[in-house]
């Protein structure tokens, strides 16, 4: 497998940083060219130093300017930027063959459109790009050829589970090829067995101790309001040409996995 050249949108998070993991453990098959985050600098340097990408990004100007010199003070060449033109531009680099799309919310919307105009490679986590602009987004893959993967963990397993030309003919939905209905399952999230009057007090805390699994706090909150599944369903309509009533969603409490 030749080595493949990755930007990372939102590599300071739980999916960039278990990203750079996959990195770490096979350096033969892939090389970070871009390292893009928002806020936090301390960890970004610490990636930058490890990885040595050729671009790294930050939100806003300043904090830019200072991992900037603290890269410097140290040797590392790595180039700092900031802003979200600058988000695009690691997106569409033509060094880069995958984008990992992983910033949350509408913030990565801007690069994850980029990455699909340039025809990369994008290994999309970012389900709000879809929420927000599924027509835009699935044109813009189709028109300029970009290969679209699923990360989310239940749009990817029955991504895996579709016949092998299906990336290439996106034109063909999935009740033309004889799959009638689509099954999200969702845990239920730590309030499955609270009561409205019990759902008044229950604390940001609480909401991000999920039963089952580790994530970051606002797909924590989201899966305990199960407003996630409600996003995930509006990406498996964009995402497989499924319509929503051929959508349905099963409370699993044991998210047993086989």
């Amino acid at each position: 497998m030749p080595l493949q050249n990755l930007t990372i949108l939102g590599c300071t998070g739980s999916i960039g940083v278990n990203t750079l993991d996959v990195v770490r453990r096979h350096p033969d098959r892939y090389r970070v060219t871009a390292l893009c985050a928002h806020r936090q600098a301390d960890l970004l340097f610490e990636q930058c130093a490890e990885f040595r990408p050729r671009y790294a990004v930050l939100g806003d100007a300043a904090s830019a300017a200072a991992l900037q010199a603290r890269l410097a003070a140290a040797g590392l060449p790595t180039e700092v930027a900031s802003g979200v033109e600058a988000l695009e531009k690691m997106a569409e680099l033509p060094e880069v063959d995958a984008v990992m799309a992983a910033i949350v919310g509408a913030a990565g919307l801007r690069p994850t459109l980029a990455a699909a105009r340039a025809g990369k490679k994008i290994l999309l986590a970012n389900k709000e790009a879809l929420v927000m602009a599924g027509p835009v987004f699935m044109r813009a893959v189709r028109e300029h050829g970009a290969v679209l993967l699923p990360i989310d963990s239940e749009h990817n397993a029955i991504f895996q589970s579709l016949p092998d030309d299906f990336q290439s003919d996106l034109s063909r939905t999935l009740p033309a090829r004889g799959i009638r209905r689509l099954l999200l399952t969702a845990s239920g999230g730590p309030f499955r067995q609270r009561t409205l009057a019990e759902l008044e007090g229950v604390t940001p805390e609480q909401a991000v101790a999920h039963p089952n699994w580790v994530m970051g706090r606002k797909i924590s909150v989201d899966s305990a309001t199960m407003m996630n599944k409600g996003l995930e369903v509006i990406e498996a309509h964009w995402l497989f040409g499924m319509d929503a009533d051929r959508i349905d969603v099963v409370i699993h409490p044991q998210s047993v996995i086989v």
